[in-house]
């Protein structure tokens, strides 16, 4: 809640004539429990000393990038978009099962984009629907996958994170679905035109 909070609290404003990135936080959401526990446990200070030295740390030590000419040019609305996007897939494994450690890593990440996508925060880089090659690619492509999965059982995602609880089998599927997910993944590729 706090970082659902914090998503709508950070604004980002692009400088095009320097292409250097201004980053200012406003908590408007004071008055609802994640304003209050975002202005309680994190703070707009710290969150805004965060995201510039994550910035920092990015564009210096790890893509050594140290004037404006070298660094992508990013757009006002592109960051804001990007960074959303990317709180909430990080938020979905703050809240989501994982099996114990048992369910395959693509599809906790697939989890957490499944969330990017039905939030409108997909980015356009991503695949189109029935692409990839397996269903637990991860990312992107399991996200498509599982929104497909949604379409056929309204809170699938959210009935095969609650299976989730305690451990994992690809069974889970089949207790939902009706189908085992190798032929839940055919179908879906078949609907694309993307026959494996």
């Amino acid at each position: 809640m706090i970082m659902h909070a914090f998503c709508f609290l950070l604004f980002l404003s692009t400088l095009h004539e320097t292409q250097a990135v201004k980053f200012t936080v406003t908590n408007n959401a004071l008055k609802t429990p994640g304003g209050v526990a975002f202005r309680d446990k994190i703070g707009a200070a710290y969150a805004k000393r965060v995201v510039v030295e994550a910035n920092r740390f990015i564009l210096r030590v790890v893509f050594q990038q140290y004037n404006d000419d070298d660094r992508k040019n990013v757009r006002k609305g592109d960051a804001k978009t990007a960074l959303a996007g990317v709180l909430y897939h990080e938020m979905t494994h703050v809240r989501q099962w994982d099996g114990n450690g048992q369910a395959p890593g693509g599809l906790i990440e697939g989890i957490a984009d499944f969330v990017r996508l039905k939030a409108n925060y997909a980015p356009s880089h991503w695949v189109k629907p029935g692409q990839g090659q397996k269903w637990d690619q991860g990312y992107d492509v399991t996200a498509h996958f599982l929104d497909y999965c949604d379409s056929l059982k309204n809170g699938f995602v959210a009935q095969l994170n609650k299976l989730m609880r305690t451990g994992y089998s690809n069974q889970f599927f089949v207790q939902l679905l009706g189908k085992p997910v190798d032929k839940l993944w055919r179908e879906y590729k078949a609907k694309y035109g993307n026959i494996p």
